[in-house]
């Protein structure tokens, strides 16, 4: 297994990744992104997230595409992970695991996701790592 950052060659694997995860979490009609939209906005000149891909047997296995924030309570920044997709060829075999330690490496703050509440091999995972839900908070959307 191998673990790095992505580049603007992985673009087409990225988005496919994307329409992938799409399709298990029962909405691949909504995937409205581009390969010119992750170009500019993951390579380009102000990047505003970023891309870890992982290898298994020489193939791209999963990724997880993240940004950075900031608590003011901790004062210190964070990572939201916007999206965790491991291929189910690939499952249990830790990838999805390392992707999270190495996002845990990048940052000395927290690291935060959301996860859809009837996917429930994700939460036990999650819950596995520790990992919980964010008591009395709701998530909101502006769009």
């Amino acid at each position: 297994m191998t673990l790095r950052a992505a580049t603007p060659d992985d673009v087409p694997e990225i988005l496919t990744l994307i329409r992938e995860l799409a399709e298990y979490e029962r909405a691949a009609d909504e995937v409205a992104a581009t390969e010119d939209d992750l170009r500019q906005h993951l390579f380009g000149d102000q990047p505003v997230a970023h891309v870890l891909i992982a290898e298994a047997d020489s193939e791209v296995a999963g990724f997880a595409l993240w940004y950075p924030t900031f608590s003011t309570w901790v004062g210190r920044p964070g990572i939201w992970l916007e999206d965790l997709f491991v291929r189910p060829q690939f499952r249990k075999q830790g990838l999805g695991l390392a992707l999270l330690k190495e996002l845990r490496r990048l940052t000395d703050g927290r690291v935060e996701w959301a996860v859809l509440d009837w996917n429930q091999p994700s939460i036990e995972f999650y819950e596995s790592l520790g990992a919980g839900p964010v008591e009395g908070w709701i998530r909101y959307r502006w769009q």
